[in-house]
């Protein structure tokens, strides 16, 4: 492995190590808050979010430490990091609204501000993909159930938003 592959990998996952704890930290699935809210009927179970997640944030964590490695590789060899900047700018805002979204639901207990922060996710979740993309088709195709995942929670969030009105 090369010194920007594991830079990278230890960044990216330390970077979403942290987002889930933050995440974790806010979330209460078994609350007063979350039980009294009315769902609508394709609201997964509990149980299934943490296997969601675990599985989403270890595809976050290489498809994204793979593609900042071979940015900064390029960098290196054009004497300019500007992509990899930006391309970690996007990832540390991207993971900062993941993590930011359970504390508008669970703890602010706002359904209607924690709809738009997973609409913002999941734009910024596309976002995020089309920039892998542009490194690699392959790491692009691999973390699209990312961007797929947060619009599902978006229509999941607006749902119980109305449904809570």
């Amino acid at each position: 492995m090369t010194h920007f592959k594991m830079k990278a990998l230890l960044t990216t996952s330390a970077l979403v190590a942290v987002t889930a704890a933050v995440g974790t930290a806010a979330s209460d699935p078994d609350g007063k808050y979350y039980k009294k809210l009315k769902k609508p009927d394709w609201n997964p179970p509990n149980a299934a979010f943490p296997i969601a997640w675990t599985t989403l944030y270890t595809d976050i964590a290489l498809t994204t430490g793979l593609t900042l490695a071979d940015l900064w590789e390029a960098g290196e060899l054009t004497g300019t990091s500007k992509e990899a900047k930006r391309f970690l700018t996007a990832l540390v805002a991207n993971l900062a609204l993941n993590g930011g979204w359970s504390w508008a639901f669970f703890r602010a207990q706002q359904p209607m501000l924690s709809a738009a922060w997973a609409g913002v996710l999941a734009a910024s979740s596309a976002d995020l993909t089309r920039r892998v993309s542009k490194v690699s088709k392959m790491r692009g195709i691999a973390l699209v159930p990312y961007p797929a995942w947060t619009a599902f929670a978006t229509a999941l969030s607006c749902a119980v938003w109305k449904l809570n009105d």
